[in-house]
């Protein structure tokens, strides 16, 4: 079989696409062949070696992948060979095949195809872990998303839409504005416009309630501004510490040097909160299974419906990963394996 490596730290260049002897499932395991999988901003960080929690290199990315059953180690009950599953991988999902606990495959109904799979997890997990978890999402609420035209951006408008979100506020860049307009958001120029006093205008003054932001940096407290009383922030990336697809680490130090600290007793007088979220670091997956579980049945009802960017043979996963990495992507970008 063939599967993508990250051979050391690099530039799209770098990737490398290996051939291996194909994978034998252990006891309680078994060998899903992949037919999608999806690409997320943080396998680029990875690849760039700034993430800090990936294995140590040469490794194979991929946290999402969706396919079908073609081999079961023993002790394995409640899966069959042949049956279609999202496999929530972790590392590794960029393979033709591969072998993970049956813990973490979850049946897929006919109806569910493998592009919405493998566009479900990271991303909209993601965002229905912030928004419904901790965020505790109602009808009537305001939220700001930044890089509103991404895959993460793009779930949570709908999942918005679909607890009766007040004002969904999406910033991006200019050429996008049509389409994060047309995903019912007010778009706000990420270049020009001071999103900051647009929450505000917007809101009667008072700022909005959930602000989710994956720029990190400088940004987070101009993310904390737009909050009102009581807001909740969500920091889940760090995409101002990654300047094109070789790493910079200039770029990355400014970024942190410029990450605001902020003063709990200043939040106390506000009542806001700031979350740091890193799905891949939970430790109770029966959290993660749970949100999967909810965001399948609002798939089946029509709530919601991934939005797919692109799909590209995964020979051609540098180009997938550069078109990432210069912000062209409107949705999910998914590599094909089958």
């Amino acid at each position: 079989m063939k599967k993508v490596v990250y051979p050391k730290v690099g530039g799209v260049d770098s990737i490398q696409i290996v051939e291996v002897e194909d994978p034998i499932p252990g006891e309680g395991e078994v060998c899903v062949r992949i037919h999608r999988a999806g690409i997320n901003f943080a396998d680029l960080m990875m690849r760039q070696g700034l993430y800090g929690s990936n294995p140590d290199y040469p490794f194979t990315p991929g946290y999402e992948a969706a396919g079908e059953v073609i081999s079961m180690g023993g002790g394995v009950e409640r899966i069959s060979q042949g049956q279609r599953v999202l496999a929530m991988t972790g590392f590794g999902g960029y393979s033709e095949m591969v072998c993970l606990d049956a813990s973490r495959v979850v049946p897929l109904p006919d109806s569910i195809s493998y592009d919405q799979a493998a566009a479900l997890p990271v991303t909209y997990g993601t965002a229905y872990h912030m928004l419904v978890h901790l965020g505790n999402l109602s009808e009537g609420d305001s939220v700001l998303v930044h890089h509103a035209a991404g895959g993460v951006g793009t779930a949570v408008a709908q999942i918005c839409e679909a607890f009766g979100v007040s004002k969904v506020i999406g910033t991006a860049s200019a050429p996008k504005k049509d389409f994060v307009e047309s995903l019912g958001m007010h778009f706000v120029d990420s270049k020009s416009e001071d999103f900051v006093s647009i929450c505000k205008a917007l809101t009667g003054g008072r700022g909005v309630h959930h602000a989710i932001d994956p720029v990190g940096g400088k940004h987070l407290m101009l993310s904390y501004k737009a909050l009102r009383a009581g807001g909740r922030l969500f920091c889940f990336g760090a995409s101002s510490a990654v300047k094109g697809d070789k790493r910079s680490l200039t770029k990355a130090m400014s970024m942190w040097a410029s990450t605001p600290k902020f003063d709990p007793l200043k939040m106390m007088r506000s009542n806001k909160a700031v979350f740091g979220v890193h799905m891949g670091l939970l430790d109770d997956d029966s959290i993660f299974k749970s949100h999967l579980e909810a965001l399948s049945g609002m798939l089946l009802k029509g709530q919601i419906d991934p939005v797919i960017d692109s799909v590209w043979d995964f020979k051609r996963v540098a180009e997938a990963q550069k078109h990432m990495h210069d912000r062209k992507n409107r949705g999910k970008i998914l590599l094909d394996f089958s």
